[in-house]
C-alpha cells in the first residue's frame, strides 16, 4: 500500500542571510590566506606544495583563479564594520601579492612567457581587474606597468579553437579595461566563434562539440558576458549581442540552480570536478549582476550556493595541514584529478564566491531562507511551476 507522505523530506536550511554571509566569508578566508599570506611575503614558491610537473605555472593559477573570486568583493572596499576592516585587509594582501607576482625582480616573480598554461591564469587575473577595477586603481604605476607588460606578454600564444579563445578575448578586455588600449581583433574573433557554436537552451559548445561539463560555467558564459559588455562599452557592433549574451546567460543560471539537489549535491559530469563549488561561477555571477531569471529567487538561490559550499568545503581531506587546497570533488580524490591539475588550479572553487560582491544589505542577503528548485520539488510542493526551453532565433 502507498501512503501520502505529510511532513517534507529536506529541512530548509535555519540559517539568516548574515550568517549565510558570514560563513562564506570564512570559507573564502581560509581559502585565500596560504596564497596571500605567501605571495605577500614572497614566500609562495617557496611553500606552496606543487608537482614538479606543473611548477611553471601553479602560482599562476593560484593567483588568478583566487583573485579572480575575491574580486568583487574586495571591490565593496573598506568601511567601519568587521568585515569592512576585513575587505581592506584583503585588498591590501591582493596588491602586494600582485604587485610582487609581476616584478622581474622579485622571488614570485611569475610565468607570464612560456608555456600555453600562462594564456588560462593571465586572463584569470585579467578579468578580476574586470571585477575590481580598485585592484588596478591601488597599484603603483611601476606595478601596473609590469602588470600590463605580463598580460601583453601572453598575445605570443595562439589559443586553441575552443574556450580558450575567450583567454585571449579577455586579456584584452582587462587592458582595455585598465590602459585604455586593446587589439580588438582577439575579441571580435572569441565572440564570433562562440555565437556559431551555440547548441540552444543557454548552452555553448567548448569549440564545435558540446560536452557535458561545468566549462560555460568555469569559462565560457562568465567571460563571453564580460567581453561582449567590453565591446559594448567601446562602442563595437558586437556589442548590440549582449542582450541575446545575457537572455541565454539567464537561461543557464536557471538550469544551473536546478541542478543543486535537496541536500546541496549536484552531479559531476566531465572533466575539472577538481574545481569543486567553483562549477557554480556562473549562477554566482548572474546573482552578483542581479540578473536571476524571473522563477529563480535571490534568497533561494543563497541557500542553494550556502549548501554546495557546506557539503564540498567541509569535506575531510579537503585542506592539507598547512591549508592548502588538495585535489577532490568531495574531500581528497586524486583519482579525480586530470594531468592539467595542480594546487593552483583547485583555487578556481573561490569563483562560487562572486556573490560575496553584493552588499550586506541587499535582498539576496537580508531576505529570509527560501527553498531552491529541488528542495520544493522532493518536499512536494505543489506551486512548483514546469521549467521551459529557452527560445531564439538559432532554434526556430
Amino acid at each position: 500500500m502507498i501512503t501520502a507522505q505529510t511532513t517534507p523530506t529536506f529541512a530548509l536550511p535555519s540559517t539568516t542571510g548574515a550568517e549565510d554571509r558570514a560563513y562564506a566569508i570564512k570559507v573564502l578566508r581560509k581559502i585565500a590566506d596560504p596564497v596571500l599570506n605567501a605571495l605577500s611575503q614572497n614566500k609562495l614558491r617557496a611553500t606552496m606544495p606543487v608537482a614538479p610537473e606543473r611548477a611553471s605555472w601553479s602560482h599562476l593559477e593560484a593567483l588568478g583563479r583566487l583573485i579572480a573570486g575575491m574580486a568583487p568583493w574586495l571591490e565593496l572596499g573598506g568601511d567601519a564594520s568587521g568585515e569592512g576592516a576585513l575587505r581592506t585587509k584583503y585588498l591590501d594582501l591582493a596588491l602586494i601579492s600582485i604587485t610582487h607576482a609581476v616584478d622581474p625582480a622579485a622571488p614570485d616573480y611569475m610565468n607570464f612567457t612560456n608555456g600555453a598554461q600562462r594564456l588560462v591564469d593571465a586572463a584569470f587575473l585579467g578579468h578580476a581587474l574586470l571585477r575590481a577595477p580598485s585592484l588596478w586603481r591601488g597599484l603603483s604605476t611601476e606595478a601596473q606597468s609590469n602588470l600590463a607588460a605580463a598580460l601583453r606578454a601572453t598575445r605570443d600564444q595562439k589559443p586553441g579553437e575552443n574556450n580558450w579563445l575567450l583567454f585571449s578575448a579577455m586579456m584584452e578586455a582587462a587592458l582595455y579595461h585598465c590602459t585604455g588600449e586593446a587589439l580588438d581583433a582577439p575579441m571580435e574573433y572569441a565572440v564570433r566563434r562562440h555565437m556559431e557554436w551555440y547548441k540552444g537552451d543557454g548552452a555553448y559548445g567548448d569549440g564545435a562539440p558540446f560536452h557535458w561539463d561545468y566549462y560555460n560555467s568555469f569559462v565560457i558564459q562568465p567571460m563571453l558576458l564580460d567581453v561582449v559588455d567590453t565591446l559594448r562599452l567601446k562602442g563595437h557592433a558586437l556589442g548590440s549581442g549582449y542582450a541575446k549574451v545575457l537572455a541565454r546567460a539567464r537561461r543557464y543560471a536557471a538550469v544551473q540552480e536546478q541542478m543543486i539537489s535537496p541536500e546541496g549535491t549536484f552531479p559531476h559530469l566531465g572533466r575539472s570536478s577538481t574545481y569543486r563549488f567553483g562549477a557554480f561561477q556562473h549562477l554566482s555571477q548572474l546573482a552578483l549582476m542581479q540578473q536571476l531569471p524571473a522563477e529563480t529567487e535571490p534568497a533561494a538561490v543563497r541557500c542553494a550556493l550556502t549548501a554546495v559550499m557546506r557539503r564540498t568545503i567541509t569535506a575531510p581531506g579537503t585542506f592539507d595541514a598547512d591549508g592548502w587546497l588538495r585535489p577532490g570533488a568531495v574531500g581528497y580524490q586524486p583519482g579525480m584529478a586530470e594531468g592539467y591539475i595542480s594546487t593552483g588550479s583547485l583555487y578556481l572553487c573561490a569563483m562560487g564566491l562572486l556573490h560575496l560582491g553584493l552588499p550586506a544589505d541587499n535582498k539576496l542577503w537580508t531576505e529570509p531562507a527560501r527553498p531552491w528548485t529541488q528542495l520544493r520539488i522532493w518536499n512536494g510542493d505543489a506551486d512548483v511551476k514546469a521549467s521551459h526551453a529557452l527560445k531564439d532565433e538559432v532554434e526556430e
